[in-house]
């Protein structure tokens, strides 16, 4: 397997930036004129199953190169996700087994964005624990380690992915990154408090690296999804919870995941390249900000 050349670490290309370096950086641009599919090269975590797989689904068509990265335990649906997006075209999927929460994998699923599409210009950090948590609880029945588990994947976790992705888009000159947080961050949600704290972190997580890699062209959002009806939603709301969110919205309907496919695709192309440090909530109307 050839060698990449060294990149600037994440920590290099941030004190670039330092405005005590005397330096001044001239931000790299990219034209909103340019078309917003062009051929981009875009990771999704998370992406073998889910909501997830819709945006490698919705990325592909559109005729972007995506790499599907999941966990090994995922691998089966991770590989059908790639096939059914390669058969479609006309963008091309590879899957690269990836843990978010270890360096070393991160690492390795760079090098397989490198080595088989020649970079990354956008990043979906859509991997999370949610469906997984199980059954709503209340706060005093949530144990220290729950909660540990939930930070470790949800927060540290997509910073380590920003971290481990930055140099090699900013050697591309720029590129997106796009976070998902949730409506929760801002109405609090009983029963699962470890998770709304979470999605709260990842909202400040990417104001603070938008402020770090702006200077690169690099852009951070977040899209924040109200409930949406998926498997991962029902495994742990009851129905008429749900069919009671979905009555609250001034689109009055349940959230289907291809809702949240209009706002990823924008961030993710040159038309959204001069937004930054925002987070755009997507839920019909249930929230007004």
């Amino acid at each position: 397997m050839p060698r990449l050349a060294p990149i600037p670490s994440y920590s290099g290309l941030v004190a670039e930036l330092n405005p005590g370096s005397g330096k001044r950086q001239e931000a790299p641009t990219m034209s909103v004129e340019q078309p917003a599919v062009a051929d981009r090269v875009v990771v999704v975590t998370g992406g073998g199953t889910g909501i997830g797989a819709t945006y490698v689904a919705a990325l592909t068509a559109a005729g972007h190169q995506v790499v599907v990265a999941d966990l090994e335990t995922a691998r089966a649906p991770a590989e059908q996700v790639v096939a059914t997006a390669d058969a479609a075209g006309p963008g091309r999927a590879v899957f690269a087994p990836t843990d978010i929460t270890v360096d070393e994998s991160l690492d390795a699923m760079v090098q397989v964005a490198t080595e088989e599409f020649g970079g990354i210009d956008a990043v979906v950090c859509n991997a999370a624990l949610y469906g997984a948590l199980g059954a709503k609880r209340q706060r005093l029945d949530l144990r220290p380690e729950d909660w540990d588990r939930v930070l470790a994947v949800n927060v540290r976790g997509t910073w380590q992915t920003i971290r481990a992705v930055a140099p090699v888009m900013a050697e591309r000159g720029g590129g997106s990154i796009v976070t998902i947080s949730s409506v929760v961050a801002r109405n609090g949600a009983p029963g699962f408090a470890h998770y709304v704290a979470s999605k709260a972190a990842v909202e400040g997580l990417t104001k603070a690296a938008a402020r770090e890699l702006g200077g690169h062209g690099i852009t951070v959002n977040a899209v924040a999804p109200g409930l949406v009806s998926d498997d991962a939603t029902r495994a742990i709301n009851d129905p008429d919870y749900i069919a009671m969110v979905a009555g609250t919205r001034a689109m009055a309907r349940e959230m289907q995941p291809q809702d949240l496919v209009g706002t990823v695709l924008w961030l993710c192309s040159p038309a959204s390249a001069f937004l930054t440090g925002q987070t755009i909530v997507v839920d019909g109307g249930g929230v007004f900000t």
